[in-house]
């Protein structure tokens, strides 16, 4: 690769980095799972308490470890709590993924392979989207990339201190998704262990009697804190998040949402998905290469365990019936290193094209969506109806049944919720939010109201003569 392609290479992966801070700073948070973890982030942030994130007020939410959270709480102490604040940390979290896969890369292949794997997996679909997302898995697949590539280069001789780094993912890991990490890590090298036979060589690359007990030290005392402040948390979220939900496809159990149920093996139709759109590249060059050589077990080390960790989590969720596209991303790093190994020297205008595909139908989209905003399953431009409307001493803003997620991290909780059932409270509400679905449910109970606001998900009801014009959509 001469000097030029390489400067262009390197510009072609910064504009793709930095573009994604632009895409996540304009479009509002969107239901269900980003609106309801910057609604918890957004509570942590106000309230202080650091150790239970809390779902509502008197609810805590036991779904997930907090260290997602306190780093979205403090971008939105940073930048407050609009859009940008609590994504910011998981664009964060994908700049340290990226440098930690060009690193490896960089160690097995040079600079190339550390360029071209980088550029690889900053610009699969579901990396460049979770990247700049109000989720947790960015942050579990920081910690698992960390452990499995501080492992890697240790055990390729490139000094213990790279062993430090291998329980640094661990703790990360504990601290962002819980025990799963502790699969997604060790299942790898398990893997590679028994495949090579190198079990000495991992046992003596890596400071065991120093880590294990710096691990717990760091990690456990959480765990403690949040059963002693608010008990029930490890059952629910060891046995229920981690057992109940995996083998239950309709798990009753969960208290914060519903089960995500789908056919056994659908994790590798979402792994397809996730990795557009160098899936299809990838596959094709498989069957060639099986159809040329047959199937070849690697005796590579470093290729065995790229391959363990990239097939994992597909591999653990095959069986799962509740599952989400966003648990093959800690795979994702090590099918970009697969990728970059075989990646020929001379296609390096099928590598900018494809490199530049995911990020730029996002700018499309996104700027599509600034004058077609009513697409977006968000309550944004709604609450900033309401409170464009509304009198100074109006009653706060209410919705009829369950308030989105949306709603109230833009309200910040300054909403309420009336039941279906009471016809006296809903007469009593000045401005009140319906879903599109529930409106024949007023019929006979309220009539007299004027529609100021409607999106793909609710209308807003108000005064008929309020004297200031409905916002448009």
């Amino acid at each position: 690769m001469s000097a030029r392609a390489e400067r262009g290479l390197w510009t072609l992966l910064a504009v793709i980095v930095l573009s994604r801070l632009v895409t996540m700073a304009l479009l509002p948070l969107t239901d269900t799972s980003e609106a309801r973890y910057g609604e918890i982030a957004r509570l942590m942030a106000v309230s202080g308490d650091w150790i239970t994130p809390w779902f509502r007020e008197g609810v805590p939410f036991w779904g997930k470890p907090p260290l997602a959270f306190w780093a979205q709480a403090w971008g939105i102490r940073l930048f407050g709590a609009g859009e940008f604040g609590p994504r910011f940390p998981a664009w964060l979290a994908q700049l340290a993924t990226l440098a930690l896969t060009g690193r490896y890369a960089f160690s097995l292949g040079g600079r190339r392979m550390a360029l071209i794997a980088t550029l690889i997996l900053a610009s699969m679909g579901l990396s460049y989207v979770a990247c700049g997302a109000v989720l947790t898995d960015p942050f579990l697949t920081l910690g698992t990339t960390a452990a499995l590539v501080g492992a890697g280069l240790a055990l390729r001789g490139e000094g213990r201190g790279w062993g430090a780094l291998f329980f640094a993912g661990l703790v990360v890991g504990l601290l962002a998704k819980g025990p799963l990490a502790l699969v997604l890590i060790g299942a790898p090298l398990l893997i590679q262990a028994l495949w090579s036979g190198r079990w000495a060589a991992l046992r003596r690359c890596l400071p065991w009697r120093a880590g294990i007990p710096l691990t717990l030290a760091l990690s456990l005392p959480w765990y403690a804190l949040a059963e002693w402040k608010t008990p029930g948390f490890l059952d629910y979220f060891i046995v229920g998040e981690h057992l109940r939900r995996f083998l239950d496809p309709g798990w009753a159990g969960d208290l914060y949402g519903s089960a995500h149920q789908r056919p056994h093996g659908a994790i590798w139709l979402m792994t397809l998905w996730a990795t557009l759109p160098w899936s299809p590249l990838a596959l094709g060059w498989l069957a060639r290469r099986m159809a040329r050589r047959g199937v070849r077990l690697p005796a590579d080390n470093d290729l065995r365990l790229l391959i363990a960790a990239a097939l994992v989590p597909s591999l653990f969720f095959t069986f799962a019936g509740n599952i989400l596209a966003t648990y093959v991303l800690p795979a994702l790093p090590f099918m970009a290193l697969l990728l970059a190994r075989q990646w020929p020297a001379q296609r390096s205008g099928l590598l900018i094209g494809l490199a530049s595909l995911v990020p730029v139908l996002a700018l499309v989209a996104a700027g599509w969506l600034q004058f077609h905003p009513q697409r977006l399953r968000s309550e944004k431009r709604l609450v900033a109806c309401y409170r464009a409307l509304a009198d100074t001493g109006a009653a706060s803003l209410a919705y009829l049944g369950e308030a989105p997620f949306s709603a109230r991290y833009y309200a910040h909780e300054q909403l309420t919720q009336v039941p279906y059932d009471n016809g006296a409270a809903v007469r009593a509400t000045p401005y009140l939010a319906v879903r599109h679905r529930d409106l024949r449910r007023l019929r006979g109970a309220d009539t007299a109201r004027a529609t100021l606001f409607s999106n793909r998900r609710s209308v807003l009801l108000g005064p008929p003569a309020s004297g200031k014009p409905p916002c448009s959509d």
